[in-house]
């Protein structure tokens, strides 16, 4: 990919060949090799230059799109599948949608959801950033037309190229397997499986506007994900220290025994994406706040949030 591609997206990035006379060349030098990933064919990692300084969501209201389309086996927190539409009437059960709702509209951001692949795909520029909570499989994926199945898809990338924000929670690992694109997004990760749910302790790896606040170490339940791949070029912020699970995975993979994050960030393709693949229990969702950690946790997914919509500095480098 030409450096003209990397410098229209990311306001112009010097050293590729342009000269001080290219209005799409800045002037400050950063290397192509830093920003640009050949693999997804796409700017990406902790450099801001990847991000699309447009201004495409100046005028947007502080809103976000949760987004919990299963196209596979479904968590038990997402409960039973909603009807379509925009903000259908949420079921009894449908408690990570309704928690994180609840959590969010509490810190003054709106909040719109649904489970509807057209309206992902319709009207995905009217959010400063979307939410994927527990997707999986082929989510993005309309089946029940003809041509254009892909819209939803289409829809995102063109999201993230304008500069918007994209969260993806626990089981959103397991989704679009034969889309590279969005495996990139997760920053080049994807679910291979977990162990048993249980207690372990995360660890804060790096100072950071959605880690601000939290203690060092907090008590957690969860699945902990294995990755495969592995997540590179992005901002590590939590892990979990591996000698507090019993067992330390599941067969067959051996587990990330010596560095198991658990919540990163990254610009993307001229979008802000910040991930985790904690959220597998009910409770960490829960306005009581009684799990383990869930108080700590649903404060690190509030801050992520809002670092991704552009409300406080997003994936700051150190």
């Amino acid at each position: 990919m030409s450096c003209l591609f990397i410098a229209a997206l990311t306001a112009g990035v010097a050293g590729c060949g342009g000269g001080s006379d290219d209005p799409l060349v800045a002037q400050e030098p950063v290397a192509e090799e830093d920003m640009f990933d050949p693999y997804y064919n796409v700017c990406r990692g902790t450099n801001p230059k990847c991000y699309a300084d447009w201004n495409a969501f100046a005028g947007t209201p502080d809103r976000v799109l949760i987004y919990s389309r299963t196209a596979g086996p479904r968590h038990a927190n997402l409960g039973t599948p909603m009807a379509s539409g925009l903000n259908p009437a949420m079921n009894a059960d449908n408690l990570m949608q309704a928690g994180l709702k609840r959590m969010l509209e509490a810190a003054g951001i709106a909040v719109d959801w649904t489970e509807d692949v057209t309206v992902l795909a319709s009207r995905i520029n009217n959010y400063k950033t979307v939410i994927f909570a527990s997707t999986n499989r082929d989510m993005l994926w309309n089946g029940a037309v003809t041509t254009g199945g892909d819209a939803a898809r289409t829809a995102l990338r063109n999201y993230m190229r304008r500069g918007g924000g994209f969260v993806g929670l626990h089981n959103a690992f397991g989704g679009e397997y034969n889309w590279p694109y969005y495996e990139g997004l997760l920053g080049n990760a994807n679910f291979y499986n977990h162990g048993p749910n249980r207690t372990g302790t995360i660890e804060i790896t790096a100072a950071d506007p959605s880690t601000q606040g939290l203690p060092a170490r907090i008590g957690f339940e969860d699945e902990w994900y294995n990755l495969a791949p592995f997540p590179t070029r992005v901002k590590f912020l939590v892990k979990v220290d591996t000698s507090t699970l019993n067992p330390i995975s599941g067969a067959p993979h051996p587990g990330h025994k010596d560095f198991h994050p658990v919540a990163w960030c990254q610009y993307y393709d001229g979008g802000r994406a910040w991930l985790t693949t904690l959220g597998h229990n009910a409770h960490s969702f829960a306005a009581e706040m009684t799990g383990p950690g869930s108080r700590e946790f649903q404060t690190l997914v509030v801050q992520g949030v809002k670092s991704t919509m552009g409300l406080t500095p997003f994936c700051t480098q150190e």
